[in-house]
Formats: C-alpha cells, sequence, structure tokens
C-alpha cells in the first residue's frame, strides 16, 4: 500500500509508563477518511493520434504545437502525384460518361434515329402488305406480290424490334457505365484525400511530429490532440482496492507542476478489463468546470475518498494485532481482546467496539 499525502484529521495519543511498559488511550477525532492511493496521468479529454493512411513526403504543414482547431481543418498535405493523376484519369472517364449517358449522347441519338427509321420502313411496309391482302380478294393482285409484301412486313417488324433492343440496352450498359465510372472517381478522390490530413474534432494540436520534407510511412503517427480544456486525470488503481471505487466519489490529487497544492476531481468512469502487468484497473476521473489545467501527461498522485467518519474513536493501527485483537494493561497484567474496527488507514484505526476511552493499549517494545 502506498502512503497518502495528504494528512486526515485525527488526534494525538499520549505515552505513557505503567511500570516497565508504555501504553496508550484510545482517543476521539472529529474525522477520520478511508481512501484508496492511485497514480496517474492529466490527459485532455478525447485525446488521440491521428495516424497517416499512406506512404509519402510530407508537402505541408499547416499546425505547430498549441494550436487551436476547428473539425475538418487541413494539418497535413503529403505528397500525391500517382494519386492526383489518378483522380484526374478517374475524372475525365466520370465526364464522358456521363455525356454518353446524358440526353445529348450522341450514342443514343444515332440509336434513337436508327430506331425512327426502322418504324417508318415498318409502317410503310405495314401498310402495303395489308392493302395487298385486301386487293388479293379481286384479284387486283397477285399471290405473289402478297407474298413479297408478307416478307417484307415480317422484316421490317423485326427490324424495329431489334433497333428497339439496341437502344435500350445500349441506354442501360451506358447508365452502368456511369455509375462504376462515379464509383471509381470516387474512390480516387478518397485515396487523394487521404494524403490531406484534417482534424475530426474541434480542439488542440498536442504534438504535430512531422516537418515539411520528413517521409511518412503508413499508419505513422503524425498528430496528438485532444480538447483544448476539458481535463481528466488517468489512474491505475490496484486489483485489491478496485471493489471500493465507485463512479461519483472525490478524487484528492496534487501534480509535480502545482507542488503542494490539493485540487479535486471526481471518479467519472471505470474500466472493466484489468492490465496483467502490473495487476491494475484503469479509472478515469473528470475535472470541475472551475478547474482549469494548462498542461497534460503530468504525473499525479491522487487519493480516492472511499468514506469517512465523523466524531469516532481510534488507535494506533500500529497496536492492532491480527485478527483485530489488541493487547492492553488490564490491572497490571497485558491482556489480548477482540475489538471491533471500521475505517483503517496507514496510521489509524477506528474502534467500533470492545474498548473505551480509558483503555490502557501496550505499546510494543522496540528491540
Amino acid at each position: 500500500m502506498r502512503a497518502s499525502f495528504f494528512i486526515a484529521v485525527g488526534a494525538l495519543f499520549t505515552l505513557f509508563s505503567c511500570g516497565k511498559q508504555e501504553v496508550v488511550n484510545p482517543r476521539k477525532v472529529s474525522s477520520i477518511v478511508e481512501s484508496v492511493y492511485a497514480s496517474g496521468t492529466i490527459i485532455p479529454k478525447n485525446e488521440h493520434a491521428m495516424f497517416s493512411l499512406v506512404n509519402g513526403i510530407v508537402l505541408k504543414k499547416y499546425v505547430k504545437d498549441g494550436d487551436v482547431v476547428k473539425k475538418g481543418q487541413i494539418l497535413y498535405e503529403i505528397s500525391s502525384d500517382a494519386p492526383s493523376a489518378r483522380m484526374n484519369s478517374m475524372r475525365a472517364a466520370y465526364e464522358k460518361s456521363a455525356v454518353d449517358a446524358g440526353n445529348n449522347s450522341s450514342i443514343l441519338n444515332d440509336l434513337h434515329s436508327a430506331l425512327e427509321n426502322a418504324q417508318s420502313k415498318f409502317s410503310l411496309d405495314s401498310a402495303l402488305y395489308f392493302k395487298y391482302k385486301k386487293l388479293i380478294a379481286v384479284d387486283a393482285v397477285s399471290q405473289l406480290q402478297l407474298d413479297q409484301a408478307q416478307v417484307q412486313y415480317g422484316i421490317s417488324a423485326n427490324a424495329v424490334k431489334s433497333a428497339k433492343e439496341k437502344y435500350n440496352s445500349a441506354k442501360r450498359d451506358l447508365k452502368v457505365s456511369l455509375s462504376s465510372a462515379q464509383s471509381q472517381l470516387a474512390s480516387a478522390e478518397n485515396d487523394l484525400n487521404n494524403f490531406i490530413i484534417r482534424s475530426d474534432i474541434d480542439g488542440v494540436i498536442f504534438k504535430a511530429y512531422k516537418e515539411v520534407g520528413e517521409t511518412v510511412r503508413m499508419n505513422e503517427n503524425l498528430v496528438l490532440l485532444g480538447d483544448e480544456k476539458a481535463r481528466i486525470i488517468k489512474m491505475q488503481v490496484d486489483q485489491m482496492d478496485i471493489e471500493k471505487v465507485k463512479i461519483g466519489q472525490k478524487v484528492l490529487f496534487k501534480t509535480d507542476v502545482s507542488g503542494n497544492k490539493i485540487s479535486e476531481a471526481i471518479i467519472s468512469r471505470i474500466y472493466p478489463l484489468m492490465n496483467e502487468s502490473d495487476q491494475t484497473f484503469r479509472i478515469d476521473a473528470q475535472f470541475p468546470d472551475s478547474l482549469s489545467m494548462q498542461y497534460v501527461h503530468i504525473t499525479v498522485e491522487s487519493n480516492i475518498m472511499i468514506q469517512e467518519k465523523k466524531n469516532t474513536m481510534v488507535i494506533p493501527r500500529k497496536l492492532l494485532m491480527k485478527g483485530d485483537s489488541v493487547n492492553i494493561n488490564e490491572n497490571g497484567n497485558a491482556t489480548i481482546i477482540a475489538v471491533k474496527t471500521g475505517i483503517l488507514t496507514l496510521d489509524d484505526a477506528e474502534i467500533i467496539s470492545g474498548l473505551d476511552e480509558n483503555a490502557e493499549l501496550i505499546v510494543p517494545t522496540e528491540k
């Protein structure tokens, strides 16, 4: 267990000799506090790193450490000759597909004209065929003429059907080509956007890692950013103490920057996964709005306030024996008795029952 950095309200114990033994009386205190020690670090809320999604060289750097940025603001631009060329090619292909599939498409206009010509010829051949069908009844045309007209009627009908199919098929194909070109353009634009690094939050740049001309590798860290003012304390609590910690509990802490100044925060989140390397759990504490903390990643020592008792009786904890018992002087004889304890601190033990203020606890002789 680590020592607390603050001193709770306690009592002074008066030592006196009883023969050759030193004894001490329990004392009343105005307050005793049970706490859990936690070390940690102050970090900005929403702290996270932004990584490069591409390989390249830093072409432009738009920010420096400490800059306030807005969501969507450009932070870095990475060289992008190949992606730019690809996007220009995809844009040209999309624009051509848009024209080919549009109302003024030369391809569709030619096919539509061919369809209209086939329909015109079919109208003429149809009229001639049905005319001959009537004339054959009065022997005004020969059977050969009727047969020829019927064949031509069928050829024209098939030509109309074929022209319609070609027109509709071309229209569908051009629409599919347009959709494909649009998707490829969007993909090319997305690839190009990967070379432009933008802030994903309103916040502050705490560290910009790269300079103009430096090489950038895929998944390499470019910036560290987080909220401009909001801060949290990221703490580690031993697994033996985690059950005592609850959301909403008060945290008293100090930092190397603030010296001996004690500040307060509130437990805001308890993470369920234990760090197996040091057998601790992560706990976050939220700063009050009134507390301003300019610096981040500074070390914190803290005590989480578990519970507090007012106007209670305590004894020096070093006098509490195994099994919650104490050694007292009773009529000149050393007697071990059981006691019921409450809050235990590094220095004191609360006594709920088993002793009164007149009890004489024997102080062990130092060897």
